[in-house]
């Protein structure tokens, strides 16, 4: 079974730079994608159901912005679209598809780089969906949270750690909720099979940080511990640049 996890940047633009292909070309079970940019009426039939899967989408109200989607090989028995929350739901963070024993979520964290009215609606959203993912542990289902995350957790996670300490996305008590959530029972599959591998899976636009590879790792696939019992492997998808991160792959056992 393969997952991947996309942060597409807008899915009209990610279609443009061959997204579309790519979807088939990978032979992926599940693809989560977030940042959709897109209301559903913006969606067409290749955008709902690319090459016959199944699509639920959590997209927001404001025009352009936010969004998740998954797509999946199998129709979903439950879908959740939402936290229940309407200051979050308003824009499309969260969409949640239930299989047999398989819980699969696309999550757009917040960021908190455009303002500190931003960081101060980040911090709510951690503190909101903390429990949210207790509950899902407790549910003791393989399940997977893919998503931007916005945040890099450890040192290694992003290549210039010691001049990013006070930005969003590398924040103290950012990395410290990653610590907590990884504590609760959580695990960053990447991290957990690559402990020394960077896996860097967005780029700013500025300056030449992608060619010089001067990344961030802020997208995840955090799993509950029955499912990274099936982890085999993992790569990030740089052979195309969809957007400004690159898709997150990992494969597991049937």
């Amino acid at each position: 079974m393969r997952i991947i996890s996309a942060n597409v940047n807008g899915i009209r633009s990610a279609y443009k730079k061959g997204f579309y292909d790519y979807i088939a070309q990978s032979n992926a079970d599940i693809v989560c994608i977030q940042e959709l940019k897109a209301q559903e009426n913006d969606l067409d039939e290749t955008m709902k159901s690319p090459h016959g899967m199944h699509g639920v989408w959590h997209c927001a109200q404001k025009r352009g912005y936010s969004g998740v989607a998954i797509y999946s090989k199998q129709k979903p028995n439950n879908v959740q679209i939402g936290l229940g929350i309407e200051t979050f739901d308003n824009e499309g963070r969260f969409v949640r598809a239930d299989f047999e024993q398989l819980s699969v979520v696309s999550l757009y964290l917040p960021s908190g780089t455009s303002a500190p009215e931003r960081q101060d609606f980040k911090y709510a959203f951690l503190d909101a969906f903390f429990p949210v993912l207790q509950q899902m542990l407790a549910e003791n289902r393989e399940i997977v949270v893919c998503g931007d995350w916005n945040i890099a957790h450890q040192n290694i996670d992003i290549k210039n750690w010691k001049s990013n300490q006070k930005n969003s996305g590398f924040l103290p008590e950012e990395r410290a909720w990653v610590s907590k959530v990884i504590d609760s029972g959580w695990i960053d599959i990447w991290r957990t099979l690559y402990p020394e591998q960077a896996g860097y899976t967005w780029w700013s636009n500025r300056g030449q940080a992608y060619a010089k590879d001067v990344g961030w790792r802020i997208d995840y696939q955090m799993l509950s511990p029955s499912l990274a019992a099936k982890a085999k492997s993992a790569h990030i998808y740089k052979d195309v640049k969809f957007s400004d991160h690159a898709p997150l792959v990992v494969d597991y056992q049937d």
